[in-house]
């Protein structure tokens, strides 16, 4: 089961699940997309492909998904990957699209990740992959709830995979955490993607990603960073003393609010 699979990242998911030749439940809010990619990859691979349509902003449709989680014995790996960003700093920003994002980010995972480990437990086999980011090791202005969902989203994995090692249990958990991905995720957003990350170094294909969590997952690796350039920043992110991160933070948000200002 993959959730946000409409586009993007979960797109990818049910492509390479399909050929690995997993029957897919595909979850996300555009019915027609869902409809498309499950008439593609059923006709490609020969697979089952059913669509759940399903806004997991909405706790009656977290509900709906984890009920059928529950209720399917065959199942082997749960994608949680649907999200969204948001653009500007925390008091400047809705709060009712602050809960949204929390909704999505934390409270789906969590009732999808619950619904889906009693039934992999019993068979003793299977997976979770929680769809973090780069993001949830950094604290930069303008992401305050971004980042603190995803630092959230690996916080959790990894106390899931400790609980699965602690029972030895052969279930696995990771957190996948993408750094910028050609996506529609910052389309959606609109920005310019020059803007946001102008060296071609620094983004990443979502089948690469993809690619790299398979890969991390068939080892048995709890978290994943695609990309050497990723991994290097996220070791400096956790080493680096707080006393030189604040600055250079500080001094970026300022480089950024300032390019933003309009030109008289």
């Amino acid at each position: 089961m993959i959730t946000g699979a409409s586009s993007g990242i979960g797109a990818e998911y049910a492509r390479a699940l399909a050929a690995r030749q997993y029957d897919v439940v595909l979850v996300a809010r555009r019915r027609e997309r869902l409809r498309q990619l499950a008439a593609e990859i059923s006709s490609r691979h020969g697979i089952a492909a059913e669509v759940l349509a399903a806004d997991l902003c909405r706790d009656e449709d977290i509900a709906a998904v984890a009920q059928r989680i529950a209720a399917e014995s065959r199942l082997g790996l749960l994608v949680n990957n649907a999200g969204f960003g948001l653009l500007g700093n925390f008091q400047q920003t809705s709060l009712e699209a602050q809960d949204r994002m929390y909704q999505v980010h934390v409270i789906a995972t969590l009732r999808l990740s619950h619904a889906a480990l009693p039934g992999l437990l019993r068979r003793n086999a299977g997976a979770i992959i929680n769809v973090a980011s780069v993001a949830g090791f950094t604290r930069m202005p303008g992401h305050a709830s971004y980042a603190s969902t995803k630092s959230w989203i690996i916080a959790f994995t990894e106390c899931l995979h400790l609980e699965m090692r602690g029972a030895g249990a052969h279930v696995k958990v990771q957190a996948l955490c993408p750094g910028y991905t050609y996506t529609e995720f910052h389309d959606a957003l609109g920005l310019d993607r020059n803007t946001v990350m102008p060296s071609g170094k620094f983004w990443m294909s979502a089948g690469f990603v993809v690619e790299e969590s398979l890969r991390g997952l068939d080892r048995g690796k709890w978290l994943v960073i695609p990309g050497w350039r990723y991994r290097m920043l996220v070791s400096f992110l956790n080493h680096a003393p707080r006393a030189l991160l604040h600055p250079l933070v500080t001094r970026v948000a300022r480089r950024r609010a300032a390019a933003a200002l309009p030109k008289l």
